[in-house]
């Protein structure tokens, strides 16, 4: 049987909350086992390119990526955040490296193409480099990845950080029992948006059409189902979203949306 490999997703609003971050940072160093972390960079991009006179545009939740954009996001996910993550686990005795998708090319991605939409400097993954990750994790090394990726070409580009751990999900499946969990500050997805007990327990892909047809699911939770679901789809053992703060509940299945 393979091992077991634990992808978590920490939501930005996560990133945002210093006490909250220890805290979850607290319990992600206590699982047992391989493991990998996938980080945004919450809200600190976007105040550091206000306080640079930087205008930031959003396209559906998405960040338009120009130039000096993508040189903040950089230096925001890559350098700072990535490091604190990388210090505090270290210091918590889960000895960690911090990895963006450019450090031993180890995800490849292209330059988004839009018919009506110029994303700029945002990319989309190609391929993941396995044999890599997998040296690292089988070293027992918490692997903290942050969501800047390259093309061929040598240019960098920003990922959205919630794909990003769906392409290593499923790139790593191949290798190890894969749990995917995209943790944020919910209890799950929630059928009211305003009631944090109305978590659905379970979505299947046939499920989920119907909820996003009666307009049941909070728009922005929808690409993150979808993330969820294409990973099941492809061989990820289990896919979970709930509430970081209850990281070990949700590695057992007691709390959270299980994705089937």
């Amino acid at each position: 049987m393979n091992e077991t490999l634990y992808i978590i997703k920490v939501g930005g609003n996560i990133i945002d909350d210093e006490a909250g971050l220890d805290s979850f940072l607290s319990a992600f160093s206590r699982i047992r086992g391989r493991k990998l972390l996938v980080h945004g960079g919450g809200k600190l991009a976007t105040k550091l390119a206000a306080d640079l006179n930087i205008p930031q545009q959003m396209v559906d939740g998405r960040r338009i990526t120009d130039a000096a954009t993508l040189n903040i996001v950089t230096m925001v996910y890559a350098g700072l955040i990535n490091k604190q993550i990388v210090a505090a686990l270290n210091a918590k005795g889960a000895p960690a490296i911090g990895l963006t998708g450019a450090d031993g090319t180890c995800i490849l991605a292209h330059k988004r193409v839009h018919a009506t939409i110029d994303y700029g400097f945002v990319g989309d993954v190609d391929s993941i480099n396995t044999k890599m990750l997998s040296t690292l994790l089988d070293q027992e090394l918490s692997v903290v990845m942050a969501p800047i990726t390259q093309d061929l070409a040598g240019q960098l580009l920003n990922t959205n950080a919630d794909t990003i751990a769906q392409e290593l999900a499923k790139a790593l499946a191949l290798h190890y029992e894969t749990t995917l969990i995209y943790s944020f500050e919910k209890k799950g997805v929630l059928r009211d948006i305003s009631d944090e007990n109305s978590v659905i327990p379970a979505i299947t892909r046939e499920s989920f059409e119907q909820l996003k047809a009666e307009d049941a699911i909070f728009a922005g939770m929808i690409p993150k189902l979808e993330n969820a679901l294409k990973a099941v789809e492809a061989g990820v053992s289990k896919v979970i979203i709930g509430d970081a703060m209850d990281l070990h509940e949700l590695i057992t299945g007691k709390n959270g949306t299980a994705i089937c």
